[in-house]
């Protein structure tokens, strides 16, 4: 087994009724660049399969039209739609880290050439959005504490990468 932590599809993606969940979306560019930089990232990562456009297009022929690849056993299917078609933050993949030490390691991995974000979110250099989340997090703000769940929110919220120390700090204030 993997000590890689499970990602999880945030928003609309399409999941097909097959036993194993398909994810589609435009990867951009149509080199490949973009899935070979997300499976370098996570450990349990691999291609599956590339398909190319051939002279019938629409793409540029031989240029990627799309990839299927799987990132800590979720498997995904990029298709390069081209660059009308660009990410938003409408569509996020969120990354369940079991320590600071996995949401330090991604969060420095995926912001490289991206940009910070607050509350755990960033965009990658892609443009995809991400969101790194300690398990930490979920345990803090379901606390039966009203007044607890709230300083943790409050300290949330003034943060970019998350920090599980200060989030446990915040709690017991």
């Amino acid at each position: 087994m993997s000590s890689e932590p499970p990602m999880r599809a945030a928003a609309a993606w399409t999941r097909s009724s097959r036993c194993c969940a398909r994810e589609s979306a435009a990867v951009p560019p149509g080199d490949g660049s973009a899935v070979n930089h997300y499976t370098a990232i996570f450990d349990d990562a691999r291609v599956l399969d590339v398909h190319r456009y051939s002279d019938a297009g629409p793409g540029e022929p031989g240029s990627v039209m799309t990839i299927t690849f799987e990132l800590a056993g979720q498997e995904f299917i990029a298709l390069n739609g081209g660059p009308q078609f660009p990410f938003t933050e409408a569509v996020s993949l969120s990354v369940d880290c079991a320590s600071q030490e996995e949401v330090d390691r991604f969060w420095m991995r995926l912001t490289d050439g991206g940009e910070e974000g607050p509350c755990g979110w960033l965009k990658d250099k892609f443009g995809l959005s991400w969101q790194i989340v300690p398990r930490k997090l979920t345990e803090l703000l379901g606390d039966p504490d009203p007044v607890k769940s709230q300083r943790v929110m409050e300290a949330l919220f003034g943060m970019k990468k998350i920090n599980i120390q200060s989030l446990m700090d915040a709690a017991e204030q």
